[in-house]
């Protein structure tokens, strides 16, 4: 109660400032922050953020902007301040959870959608993964990791979250691009070895696959058939056993991967000046984890001295982007129970990914996991800006679906999606009141999720951006509208997965 008197105070000072008042900025109260003699409030005009510093000091020099009246600055909420901020207020910088933080990833693609997640995500017992972006994300939306970066930190300025976010370098597979993501800052590393596993493996014949297991290097091969070959392991109350063919399968299909993690870990994880959560996944493929396969390699980790935060099997059914769970959900609580018993039994948490919408899924997940896990989910942010757009600017809405519809193939090629495109309403029969309900048409919505990069790129004849400027504009008026839909559409997700209020 008396923190939430002293910001009042502050901010009521502040906004008596006849600079913001009568330059009509609008003014985010949660973000009122003060350092020795220096006090910012966040504030927005045409669009843009800024921090709005009185007093003096050290940090007052130190942030860069325009002088507007005696003892007050106008500091842009750019790059070159976010460093600034890091390096006064550590709750800005992203930092690593490790193995016993429940934690989620939800991305921002368009960098708007952040203080919706930190408004509902401070409320329950769960640590925001709030810059998450893959390389791919980040090219289709022309885009920088230091971009993505600076959205997150100025998010937690805006709400006055100082409860700690992450940053995670999504399904990197590069060197060169997992040395920029640790550089930048980015706390978590989300290692995608699907280059590295051989999906041929599970084509061939036994006998195929002993043909080619007898191929490797002799040292090889004793190695791990002195490791496992008949051997039986208790896992949590499992039995999991290693006959020649289980071997064999699973040296030939994630040796190389192996090779390629323990490289990566000791090599850059290990050797960063600070702590990085290290994610593993193997779901990348068209082949399920099978249990054997998931103790396998986190077995093998384990050997190699490499600290694992979470793992990423792929699961049996269908997790696809924006949809719920396809496919037999007793059999998936059945294979999901396993792999959590394995996560448990190494001490790492199991991750969900294309978590987002999985909502029949999700109270599986909370059991077996005993609660603790990581979820990632990241293009709900998007269709909610577009459910948003559809309520107040339909006209774009219908321009954007056209093209979306017309584009689809090219950006399908990113994603593993199946949505049947027959099976969607045409959209001239649909009414403009209607347009936010068909937002949760599963097949629509897939088209929508995967063309956000074909549609903000996409350019008019005169070489100009053909829908981002509007949508933006859109975003901006309407910012506080798509603020509570966020809040709204992830507090489903919080609750469904069973997570506590936080204390």
């Amino acid at each position: 109660m008396e923190n939430d008197i002293m910001q009042e105070r502050q901010t009521n000072r502040l906004l008596e400032e006849a600079f913001l008042v009568e330059g009509g900025y609008k003014i985010y109260p949660k973000s009122v922050t003060e350092h020795e003699e220096t006090q910012f409030v966040m504030v927005k005009k045409d669009a843009k953020k800024y921090l709005y510093v009185t007093g003096s000091g050290s940090l007052f020099d130190a942030l860069e902007g325009e002088i507007v009246s005696s003892g007050a600055k106008l500091a842009p909420a750019n790059h070159a301040n976010r460093l600034v901020l890091n390096t006064y207020f550590d709750w800005t910088n992203p930092r690593a959870f490790g193995n016993k933080v429940t934690t989620m990833g939800v991305g921002d693609r368009l960098g708007l959608a952040s203080p919706g997640h930190i408004a509902v995500m401070r409320n329950y017992q769960v640590k925001p993964i709030l810059a998450q972006q893959s390389i791919r994300e980040l090219t289709l939306m022309e885009r920088s990791i230091y971009d993505v970066l600076d959205a997150a930190a100025y998010a937690a300025v805006q709400e006055g979250y100082t409860g700690g976010f992450g940053a995670d370098g999504d399904h990197l597979k590069l060197e060169d691009d997992i040395k920029l993501a640790l550089d930048a800052g980015m706390s978590m590393l989300t290692l995608d070895c699907s280059d590295y596993i051989r999906n041929e493996v599970p084509e061939m014949s036994v006998e195929e696959q002993e043909a080619e297991y007898n191929k490797l290097d002799e040292s090889l091969r004793n190695h791990y058939e002195a490791a496992y070959l008949d051997r039986t392991f208790e896992a949590a109350g499992m039995s999991i056993t290693f006959d020649k063919a289980e071997l064999i399968y699973n040296v030939l299909l994630y040796a190389d991967a192996l090779t390629y993690m323990v490289h990566i870990y000791k090599d850059f994880i290990q050797k960063a000046d600070r702590a990085i959560d290290f994610e593993v996944s193997i779901d990348e493929t068209a082949t399920v984890t099978k249990p054997e396969s998931h103790f396998f390699v986190a077995q093998e980790l384990i050997n190699e001295g490499v600290t694992v935060n979470s793992l990423a099997p792929r699961f049996i059914g269908e997790f696809q982007k924006g949809v719920d769970y396809m496919g037999d959900l007793e059999a998936f609580e059945v294979d999901l129970a396993k792999h959590a018993n394995i996560a448990k039994y190494f001490d790492y948490k199991l991750s969900v990914h294309s978590g987002s919408d999985k909502f029949s899924a999700f109270p599986i997940v909370a059991k077996h996991t005993d609660g603790l896990f990581h979820l990632k989910t990241a293009g709900t942010n998007w269709l909610e800006a577009v459910r948003v757009l559809s309520k107040h600017n339909t006209v774009l809405f219908r321009e954007m679906h056209k093209y979306a519809f017309d584009h689809f193939p090219e950006a399908q090629a990113y994603y593993h999606i199946t949505p049947d495109l027959d099976a969607i309403r045409p959209l001239d029969e649909v009414s403009d009141e209607e347009l936010p309900e068909y937002m949760n048409d599963r097949n629509a919505r897939q088209v929508w999720h995967v063309t956000y990069g074909v549609l903000l790129t996409a350019v008019d004849e005169a070489g100009e951006r053909r829908f981002k400027p509007e949508f933006f504009a859109n975003m901006d008026e309407f910012e506080e509208e798509y603020r509570e839909s966020l809040v709204g559409h992830i507090g489903k997700h919080l609750e469904t997965l069973q997570l506590p209020k936080a204390e």
